[in-house]
């Protein structure tokens, strides 16, 4: 079994799709960003950097830290946290951008996210989609409710799946490989989430229902999922 940072490799059939052309005549979003703030989870966005085209935008152009909001959450003194240069600021983003990420992270429920809901609240209407996940659902919808939802495409599920057409909203750490796959199988095709799946040697869960750990964390089905 591989472990996570050959999640890396997945997307290289991202990149062969662009090679590849048009699917159904309709042009494949190329331009992606992705939102940071302090504290926020790298494996989240890291595995995009084979877009063409990936803008890293925060509130400035000083570092970001995954390292805890608050050092008093630093209860072991590490040292060994890493930082992102942005490349963009929520002022200035890319005017071009057709794909947003939203990563997760402590500092989504430690920290202050107003910034990053109002940029996404302020740059959603020129996205093509807007993919976001976190550890719980409070986050997610924290995100999400920039929107009405009768106004939004596809299939939205705040646990373990979720379909971009628009928006894809999840939580949970294994929730994010499956909203990828999700998004690649509907934007790019089957073709290329299968050999995604196969690259990594992960098991993609598509039933909204068919998590082991909603009960044991004590999260009640929400979406498609009608189980108690």
């Amino acid at each position: 079994m591989k472990l996570w940072p050959p999640i890396l490799l997945a997307f290289n059939s991202v990149t062969a799709a662009f090679a590849a052309g048009p699917v159904n005549g309709t042009a494949l979003p190329k331009n992606w960003g992705v939102a940071l703030y302090r504290s926020f989870d790298s494996i989240d966005y890291l595995a995009f950097s084979l877009q063409p085209n990936l803008a890293l935008i925060a509130p400035s152009l000083s570092q970001v830290w995954v390292k805890p909001v608050d050092p008093a959450l630093n209860k072991q003194d590490l040292s060994f946290w890493f930082s992102v240069n942005p490349t963009h600021t929520y002022a200035d983003p890319p005017k071009d951008i057709e794909v947003l990420l939203v990563p997760g992270g402590p500092g989504s429920r430690m920290g202050n996210i107003d910034e990053v809901i109002a940029f996404v609240k302020k740059t959603y209407p020129g996205l093509k989609y807007l993919m976001y996940w976190g550890r719980d659902r409070s986050q997610s919808w924290s995100i999400g409710r920039q929107k009405s939802h009768d106004e939004q495409k596809g299939l939205e599920n705040s646990y373990r799946d979720g379909s971009g057409c628009e928006v894809g909203i999840t939580s949970e750490v294994t929730s994010g490989p499956d909203l990828i796959f999700a998004f690649i199988e509907e934007v790019y095709g089957a073709t290329y989430a299968r050999d995604s799946q196969g690259t990594i040697e992960l098991n993609r869960v598509k039933d909204a229902c068919d998590d082991s750990f909603a009960e044991e964390h004590q999260v009640p089905p929400s979406g498609d999922c009608s189980q108690s």
